[in-house]
């Protein structure tokens, strides 16, 4: 089950919305093929192992499927996993963790007892888990699981001075990290005034990633720059969240929705929903400090990463963020790294 883990990692940035799984086929207590699922309608993991194995010349019947996501039972871009086991000829199979969707749950279990082959659940359950998190969360809630990312100079302060050109603080390395944990979301969130003053892309650059995040910006009245790059550069879907009709050009790439407010507060928790309904598993709140804290102030963060630079912006209201924030957000830090000068530390939720 550990390999299978491992291996399920080489569909990272590739996969969303569908989970990261890895399956690894034994026999008399030896590997004889392994899979994972590598893209978007390609084979699901057990498949993926059943077609090594044949690719080698390997039989399979007899085998065992160490597995980290229960197999899936239902016709969707590829036939069913269940199917595919039985018609390989394996007689056990071990599963991570039950599948929460509703398509499945517990369904491709049950499918496979019922024709009598042995099935165990649970082992490695919590790795198995925590890899594909954000898929699991949002079969649970039917929210997206939420990354709040801040980038602070040495004294707690962003760069959000209007009456200067927006500049990078932090070290190459960082902004690297950053490009890769968008290109592993799939969705960026920002608030208008960040769109105001730095005319962001939005996108994940030079780190390969094969899908790009939906752009997400609230906008209660509708402020945006009509030159703006979101609503010009085409580079992938932007979605805008109005608290009232804005009159503005319809464009292919970019979808307004309207979430009635009171004093154009737009409720985070009725964002939240709107996002999780789409579809849209995962995303990064970016910015800027109002919008990090009115997540925070609504519990609605999930995990964040906190990147400090030992430069001094020489401008602006020191402490605006910082650890204090995340620790009101019933936050702790699990880890941290340094990335060429920055400080960069990892948060998640307390039990």
């Amino acid at each position: 089950m550990q390999r299978a883990i491992e291996i399920a990692e080489r569909g990272r940035r590739k996969v969303q919305p569908n989970p990261l799984v890895g399956c690894v086929l034994v026999r008399d207590g030896k590997i004889i093929a392994e899979g994972w699922h590598d893209n978007i309608g390609g084979f699901h993991a057990e498949q993926a192992a059943i077609a090594d194995a044949e690719e080698r010349g390997i039989a399979t019947s007899g085998s065992t499927a160490y597995v980290t996501l229960e197999p899936c039972n239902h016709h969707g871009r590829t036939p069913p996993c269940t199917e595919a086991l039985l018609w390989a000829g394996v007689e056990r199979v071990v599963v991570g963790a039950l599948d929460p969707n509703p398509t499945v749950r517990g369904g491709g279990v049950s499918a496979l007892r019922n024709v009598g082959v042995h099935v165990e659940n649970g082992l490695l359950e919590k790795e198995c888990k925590d890899q594909m998190r954000e898929f699991i969360h949002w079969c649970e809630h039917r929210k997206p699981f939420v990354t709040l990312k801040a980038a602070i100079d040495a004294r707690g302060r962003v760069d959000c001075d209007r009456n200067r050109p927006s500049m990078r603080f932090t070290s190459p390395s960082s902004i690297e990290k950053s490009h890769l944990l968008r290109s592993e979301n799939m969705g960026i969130l920002v608030g208008v005034d960040t769109v105001i003053r730095d005319d962001p892309v939005l996108t994940a650059r030079n780190v390969g990633a094969q899908i790009q995040p939906t752009r997400i910006v609230i906008d209660p009245l509708g402020r945006m720059p009509v030159d703006c790059k979101l609503l010009n550069d085409g580079a992938t879907k932007t979605m805008v969240i109005h608290s009232k009709n804005v009159e503005m050009d319809d464009l292919d790439h970019v979808e307004r929705y309207v979430i009635p407010s009171v004093n154009d507060d737009i409720d985070v928790n009725r964002i939240l929903q709107l996002i999780g309904d789409l579809g849209i598993q995962s995303i990064i709140v970016e910015g800027g400090p109002t919008t990090w804290k009115k997540f925070i102030q609504h519990d609605a963060v999930d995990a964040a990463i906190l990147i400090q630079s030992p430069k001094d912006l020489q401008s602006g209201d020191v402490n605006i963020f910082g650890e204090g924030d995340l620790l009101n957000a019933n936050l702790v830090m699990s880890s941290y790294e340094m990335s060429g000068p920055d400080k960069i530390t990892y948060w998640s939720r307390t039990l």
